[in-house]
């Protein structure tokens, strides 16, 4: 099953601090739904064990998240691929883009993904629904990180 989903956060910070914050692992594990570990294990690409509900299914998905096409400050991609065993697979990834608004950063974002297994029998709109759950509370912590 696809997925797509965008959104915009307004920041208050400079792009710089945003930018920081965007690559830094500490960061980026402190605010992923469910993260367990994020270990660097190359240039620009992680090994990640998350563990999250979607509706009736608690998958706990290991995988490797990677850094690409970073135009430092105003953006990059980040894409994965996890295997949550018998709940299924997602893979996918998303578009991040910074600029200067308001005294402060617009960080946009543009997501497409792919699940499988008992994850796509959910149904479109319970999947959706929890993706956009995951997406609200990564950004709401990410907030909170970049006043800090």
């Amino acid at each position: 099953m696809a997925m797509v989903m965008s959104g915009e956060q307004q920041l208050a910070a400079t792009r710089e601090t945003v930018w920081a914050k965007l690559i830094d692992p500490a960061v980026l594990k402190a605010c992923i739904p469910g993260c367990e570990t994020l270990d660097l294990i190359g240039d620009n690409e992680f090994q990640a064990v998350a563990t999250n509900r979607i509706g009736p299914v608690k998958a706990r998905f290991k995988g490797k998240v990677r850094l690409t096409d970073l135009d430092p400050p105003n953006g990059y991609k980040i894409s994965g691929e996890g295997d949550g065993g018998v709940a299924g697979f997602a893979k996918g990834g998303a578009t991040v883009k910074l600029t200067e608004k308001d005294g402060g950063t617009l960080l946009t974002y543009n997501v497409e993904a792919q699940i499988g297994g008992k994850l796509a029998q959910l149904g479109q709109r319970l999947v959706n629904g929890a993706a956009k759950k995951l997406a609200d509370d990564f950004f709401a912590k990410f907030a909170a990180a970049v006043k800090q």
